[in-house]
């Protein structure tokens, strides 16, 4: 166990336990929170006092070597049927917080005044009109995503009513590090609570009822993928793979880069030779080598998954409404913001590591364009910037000239929030990317229109006042401003 001394002694050890765990069901029941919710904490909570870390070893599991690939795949010529029986899944539960959001990241403006939302609400609405009409869309939202989320939804009549479009994501005690007991934090009770991660899909849609409703609605697919992913669009050619392969489970994964060493990796585990992800917080330090090998584990998680409604039901009722998923667990203080408070373990799980759960469960790879997320403001200069176009089906997808390669950027700290991004350009003047290998900016600067950047560029201005980036090209060169 964790401690050697106090309560935590043999003889009252698990006396203590079972009470705590009266105090988290009581908890999550008060905060109304589903039995399927309860159950999947229960689980990762048991795991947490007989001291699981949710370690996995490199000893234990083998890389993949090789995958179906969906590159020359040819397009199918009718998927109206398929596509009737699908479901697109959003996961929209993230506030941007890392980049100083105080509402739902996908309605950070994307392109020109289009946001993400508004993007995938029009990818959604011409898939509809192109192949079926009983095409599903469904957001998952988190209790501080989801009045944002229906209130921007309404500006779309045609979608329904924006509530009957949203699967609330659960929130789960944080637990005390000392004590494993649920943390108590008067000054801002908020503060208890943690998301549980995105494996928590799988109890939101059982709790929710939504999953008894698919099933009585003829729906057999699921497709989910992260809000702030616009290449993550329903793909004819893998809806169709997928549909045809029998297969319960299929995660998409792509060639990982050095941009990836600390991405989750797929890889295959030597006892059942089941195919496994094992994330960042599942690594031992001592394999921390091993899993940053881009050569030895080659495949990413692009956290875009297929899901097939009638296996996920049938695991569900096989582990009693439980998907017996992997614990992650991190371990940090009550208030992120503040190092001093006491420190506690937040339990999450992956839903993409729900592969192991399922017998032939597979993986397929896909080209990068469908791996575009946006996770910091680096991501999203690039995004903005004409290295990127939205299609005719309103997919982002990187210019043919980019040659499948996105522009590497890299800001220095004074950008890392949205508001403090935004003074980058006045009136929204967008550098032009198309040709750009590299752009660095370390200070304070301003771009101003017609900015193209060509090969690997560095702007530097040492001073504390911002400087301005004139119109011009600039090519191969570091500029001290």
């Amino acid at each position: 166990m964790f401690w050697s001394e106090g309560p935590y002694q043999t003889g009252r050890f698990w006396d203590v336990m079972e009470d705590t765990i009266r105090q988290i069901t009581t908890k999550m029941e008060a905060a109304g929170l589903s039995a399927p919710a309860i159950q999947a904490f229960l689980y990762q909570y048991r795991k947490l006092e007989q001291s699981e870390a949710g370690l996995i070893p490199e000893d234990s599991i083998v890389p993949v070597e090789s995958l179906p690939s969906i590159e020359h795949r040819p397009l199918p010529s009718d998927t109206a049927n398929l596509a009737a029986q699908t479901v697109i899944l959003k996961l929209n539960g993230g506030l941007g917080t890392s980049m100083g959001l105080e509402k739902a990241k996908s309605l950070l403006k994307v392109r020109g005044e289009l946001t993400f939302l508004d993007v995938i609400v029009r990818q959604f609405l011409r898939l509809r009109e192109a192949v079926s009409p009983k095409l599903g869309l469904l957001f998952m939202n988190s209790f501080s995503t989801s009045a944002d989320t229906v209130a921007a939804l309404s500006n779309y009549p045609q979608l329904g009513d924006p509530e009957r479009l949203e699967l609330m994501q659960n929130k789960v005690p944080k637990i005390e590090a000392k004590s494993l007991a649920p943390i108590v934090w008067p000054p801002n009770p908020s503060l208890e609570w943690s998301p549980p991660g995105h494996g928590d899909i799988y109890p939101s849609l059982l709790g929710s009822g939504l999953f008894e409703q698919f099933l009585d609605e003829g729906k057999e697919f699921l497709f989910v993928s992260n809000s702030d992913n616009l290449g993550a669009t329903l793909d004819h050619r893998l809806l169709h793979f997928f549909a045809h392969s029998g297969a319960p489970f299929l995660m998409e994964v792509t060639a990982r880069t050095p941009a990836d060493r600390k991405g989750g990796h797929l890889a295959r585990r030597n006892s059942d030779q089941r195919l496994l992800l094992r994330e960042s917080a599942q690594c031992r330090m001592e394999d921390l080598a091993a899993f940053q090998d881009i050569e030895r584990h080659r495949y990413f998680n692009t956290n875009n998954l297929w899901i097939r409604l009638g296996a996920l039901r049938a695991e569900l009722d096989r582990g009693n409404g439980l998907l017996p998923l992997p614990l992650i667990r991190n371990e940090k203080t009550v208030d992120p913001r503040d190092k001093l408070t006491p420190k506690v373990f937040q339990l999450e799980t992956a839903m993409g590591a729900a592969i192991e759960c399922f017998e032939g469960a597979g993986a397929i790879e896909v080209p990068r364009s469908r791996f575009s997320p946006v996770k910091s403001t680096t991501d999203l200069l690039g995004v903005r910037s004409d290295a990127y176009e939205l299609d005719a089906e309103f997919r982002l997808v990187l210019r043919p000239e980019r040659n499948g390669v996105p522009p590497i950027v890299e800001l220095d700290d004074s950008y890392k929030l949205v508001d403090q991004f935004e003074e980058l350009f006045a009136t929204n003047n967008v550098p032009s990317l198309i040709r750009c290998r590299s752009l660095t900016i370390n200070g304070k600067v301003q771009f101003g229109a017609g900015v193209e950047i060509v090969g690997d560029v560095k702007f530097v201005n040492r001073g504390a006042s911002p400087k301005n980036i004139r119109a011009g090209v600039y090519q191969d060169c570091e500029i001290e401003l």
